[in-house]
């Protein structure tokens, strides 16, 4: 990497401590970010006062959704490789390591929805319920591209306690939400703040981009990664899973600084009832990386960084021509004003679908047709 940047998917250390600052470049992502794992909750110290609509009858208090909500949290601890040995991301060294992190119920047949980046090396799981309750779970599936991981445990139907989740899309500056994790080892720990912003593009572990992250200050960190986002109902509106920080612990963890990030809900939905359907998750792919940030549109980048190419060789940017420094202004018609908004407009779009984009560059405009392809396990990035 030319710099280090601050984004951290914050992952706790429950057992051996430390967790790897994975550097991820984006090929196609609107800028690199480092990501370590990451959770959402707070600090059971945590003296502020609740926010306004909390506190005045605009939604349920804290601790009404917690008491609601707390049952449908578990906590996570996995057991995997050292990176020492098989590339693991918790850590160095050899033999066995344990992170932690936070799961969401999603039904009552066992299914439980967390952050891909917490489970995906897991050789064993182990899921903690609220009352104490510990059962073994086997991984389900991921997928990499959206950090969603799906886990399953087999429990008494009295210990499920599946929560609703919102129409993420719904979601708007300033309204209230509760984070429920395990930060730092200190499971059904609760912090509140509100939706500082949406629709934030964060990096995935495959280096893709994931659009449509709802940013907040609710404290998030290590040992919140998979926790629900809830809003003022205690409707799940994603899962907790990067911070943005200058600040780290003696082992080296990212901790928060008032500005975190959860995935989708309305994704994490349709990827989880893909994989427990058993099919596989699949997502389109155009193969060209973008400039950081650009006016009016989406600008193809004009040089490689972080080792990504600017245009993937075979990819469908490549056969349908598009050229380094177009201005993409639109998509089927669509206005694009900016490189969030193609990623966010692409990513909803299915592999083999044909689109046409409206580019410029040299002051002359075109139309291209891109027949979209298949997402390759990881970003093109040597």
């Amino acid at each position: 990497m030319r710099r280090l940047s601050r984004w951290i998917p914050v992952t706790g250390g429950a057992v051996l401590g430390g967790v790897a600052a994975v550097v991820i470049a984006g090929c196609g992502s609107t800028q690199s970010h480092t990501v370590t794992q990451t959770v959402t909750s707070s600090s059971a110290a945590a003296t502020s006062s609740e926010p306004a609509a909390f506190s005045s009858g605009g939604g349920l208090t804290v601790n009404q959704i917690f008491k609601k909500d707390g049952p449908g949290v578990v906590d996570i601890v996995v057991t995997a490789p050292a990176s020492g040995s098989t590339g693991s991301l918790f850590g160095s060294g050899s033999g066995k390591q344990q992170d932690e992190g936070a799961g969401v119920v999603y039904n009552d047949k066992g299914y439980i929805l967390t952050d891909q980046h917490v489970v995906a090396k897991a050789s064993s799981i182990r899921v903690t319920f609220e009352d104490g309750l510990v059962a073994s779970a086997k991984l389900v599936g991921t997928d990499p591209s959206t950090d969603v991981g799906v886990i399953k445990v087999d429990v008494p139907a009295s210990e499920l306690h599946p929560l609703a989740f919102a129409d993420s899309s719904s979601a708007q500056v300033g309204d209230d939400v509760v984070a429920i994790g395990s930060p730092f080892s200190l499971p059904e720990t609760v912090t509140s703040g509100i939706v500082s912003q949406t629709g934030r593009s964060i990096q995935a572990p495959n280096q893709y981009t994931i659009p449509g992250a709802i940013q907040t200050d609710a404290p998030i960190n290590p040992g919140n990664s998979g926790g629900p986002l809830l809003n003022a109902a205690g409707q799940v509106l994603g899962l907790n899973d990067q911070i943005e920080t200058n600040n780290t612990t003696a082992e080296g963890e990212g901790s928060s600084s008032g500005v975190g990030f959860a995935t989708p809900g309305n994704e994490d939905v349709k990827v989880a009832q893909t994989i427990i359907s058993g099919q596989k998750v699949e997502h389109s792919y155009v193969g060209v990386s973008l400039a950081p940030a650009s006016e009016g549109g989406a600008e193809i980048a004009t040089t490689a960084e972080q080792g990504c190419p600017v245009i993937a060789p075979g990819s469908p940017a490549a056969k349908a021509g598009l050229k380094p420094g177009e201005l993409i202004t639109a998509v089927n018609g669509t206005k694009i004003t900016s490189t969030d908004g193609f990623i966010t407009t692409v990513f909803g779009d299915d592999p083999g679908q044909t689109v046409t984009l409206t580019v410029k560059q040299d002051g002359k405009t075109s139309q291209v047709k891109v027949q979209l392809g298949k997402r390759p396990a990881t970003a093109p990035c040597s």
